[in-house]
Parts: structure tokens; C-alpha cells; sequence
């Protein structure tokens, strides 16, 4: 007896001492992003990790390239390297469900940004863009500058995210009311700019007359402009596209691209922060959505905006 009460106040020792260590070890959040490809995710992270720093919190940012399978590898990588949060842009709407679960399963707090997984309870919170009312808007400004008819291309982005979608059926709900407007081909081109111009080259082939190309990132607007410039029809097609990006917005004070959506990265990054820091604080109340709102910028209301926000 005396034996096995000795190895148990051995066990508790060694376990108060690691537990000790952890709890004096440095505060760590990860932040996992879709894919760094993309300007707009590369602001995202970069505000996530400069808020979460600010809080006292070292970071490292995980790129998963648009591939599920590797992000699932940052996130094992996160949990036994001890970050005690994730800060997450997903990859796939139902493929990501199952890496937020893992990291819950081991006590680490999950903060979506922007885009959405569909799980009401994997996540601590998701907080992400309007982007069906966003879309709504874009969709009453098109159809104000086609005059209620003309052919119009719409690219789609990657068919697993659930902000294509939504995109995608807040512009529907308003320009379907419309008959004289006519979808003449919808295509994905997984919201990224160089496959955005081959597509658009592609259709421009088999549908050469067309009046306006509605786009479901700012990424794919510019590769579409490109395919049109290319082809001798950048002043006869308007494109709209939805993000709030850098090129986009001076493509707008130039004329080249006619509306987009602007998002607020820098307000869902900042938030996810300080969520996850309140958390690893001790509150537990937190909404399982936040909607951010969406603005439309066009030429008339441009000077008000800088890429990816207000002024």
C-alpha cells in the first residue's frame, strides 16, 4: 500500500508540474486560412494574427492551399504544438466539420472567419460576411445598368463553399424577376483570377455576345475583365464582382469594373481575435453567427473606400 500511495503522489507531481508548464508556456493562437493565393485571405490572416498579437499572443499562419487534406494536417499540427485557439478561414463548407471537430475533441476553441461550416455546434462562433444581402444589391444595381435586359455570364467560386451559393441565389432572387435578362452560361472558376480568364475565354468562344459577366469574388472579376480585354470587349461588357479588393477597386475608379461587394476582413479578422482571447478568459456565451454587413461600391460612391473597407 505504501508502494502504490507513493507512485500516486509520484503520478500527481509530474502532472502538476506539466500542467504548470503548459499554463506558464507561451499563449499561441494558429490561424488557418483557405488559401494565401488570394489578397484578400492574405488580409484576413495578417489582421487576425496583428489583433491576436496585440492581445499577447504569439501566432502562425497555415496556408491549406484550398486542399482539405492539408488542412487537416494544420490542424493536428496546431493541436499538438499547443495553440490554445484556431482562428479559421474553412476550405470546404462539409469537408472542414471534421478538423473544427478534432480540434473541439481537444478543449481548442474554433472562430470561423468569413466562410461557413455546416455544423451548428463544431465551432465556438462563425463570423462571417452577408453576403446573400450583399449580393441582393449588386443584383438590383445590374440590373439597373442593363436597363432590365441583355445576356449576362456568371462565374461561380468553389462549388464545397457555402458563400458561393449564397452569392449566387442573392443575385438570382432579384435578377430572375427579370425575363429579359438571360443567363447564357454559369461556370465555376473556384474564385481564383487566372482560372477565371481561361474560363471567360472559353465562354466568349461559344457566347460572344454578352452584356455583363457577374462574378462571385473580385479574383475572378479581374480575370474576366482580362479575358475580355483581351478579346477587344472591355467597353462593351460590365463586370461586377464581390469582395472589396485592391485591383477591383481601382478597376472601378477607372471604369474597367462596374460594381463589387465590399466585405470587411479586417472586421471579422479582429473579431475572431478577440472572441478567442475572451474565451481562453473564461466566457462562454457566444453567438453561434455573426453577420458582418456588405456594402455596394460602384463609381459614385468609390471615394468613400479603400481596399477592403471604409476609408
Amino acid at each position: 500500500m505504501k508502494k502504490y500511495l507513493s507512485l500516486m503522489l509520484l503520478f500527481l507531481l509530474t502532472m502538476a508540474c506539466q500542467q504548470k508548464k503548459t499554463s506558464e508556456g507561451p499563449k499561441k493562437m494558429a490561424i488557418v486560412v483557405s488559401t494565401l493565393n488570394n489578397p484578400w485571405f492574405v488580409f484576413l490572416a495578417e489582421n487576425a494574427a496583428a489583433k491576436a498579437k496585440e492581445l499577447g499572443y504569439e501566432t502562425k499562419i497555415f496556408d491549406s492551399q484550398n486542399n482539405t487534406a492539408l488542412e487537416s494536417d494544420h490542424f493536428e499540427n496546431a493541436i499538438v504544438s499547443g495553440y490554445q485557439a484556431i482562428l479559421f478561414n474553412p476550405t470546404d463548407a462539409d469537408g472542414s466539420v471534421v478538423n473544427v471537430l478534432k480540434a473541439k475533441d481537444a478543449g481548442i476553441p474554433v472562430f470561423c472567419m468569413d466562410r461557413e461550416i455546416n455544423s451548428a455546434n463544431a465551432a465556438t462562433s462563425q463570423i462571417l460576411s452577408d453576403s446573400f444581402s450583399g449580393c441582393v444589391a449588386i443584383g438590383k444595381f445590374f440590373v439597373q445598368q442593363l436597363n432590365k435586359k441583355g445576356n449576362y455570364v456568371e462565374l461561380l467560386g468553389l462549388v464545397g463553399d457555402n458563400n458561393t451559393w449564397a452569392r449566387s441565389k442573392g443575385f438570382h432572387s432579384l435578377v430572375d424577376n427579370y425575363p429579359n435578362l438571360k443567363m447564357v452560361a454559369q461556370q465555376s472558376a473556384d474564385f481564383d483570377r487566372n482560372k477565371a480568364m481561361e474560363v471567360m475565354e472559353s465562354i466568349l468562344q461559344a457566347q460572344p455576345n454578352i452584356d455583363a459577366v457577374f462574378c462571385g469574388n473580385d479574383a475572378m472579376a479581374m480575370g474576366a475583365y482580362q479575358a475580355l480585354a483581351g478579346a477587344g470587349k472591355a467597353n462593351k461588357v460590365k463586370v461586377f464582382g464581390f469582395d472589396g479588393a485592391d485591383d477591383v477597386v481601382g478597376a472601378i475608379k477607372d471604369g474597367k469594373v462596374a460594381a463589387t461587394g465590399m466585405q470587411f476582413p479586417k472586421v471579422m479578422a479582429q473579431m475572431a481575435a478577440v472572441y478567442a482571447d475572451e474565451y481562453l478568459k473564461g466566457k462562454r456565451d457566444f453567438p453561434a453567427k455573426i453577420p458582418v454587413a456588405v456594402e455596394l461600391v460602384t463609381k459614385e460612391n468609390i471615394a468613400h473606400y479603400t481596399a477592403f473597407g471604409k476609408k
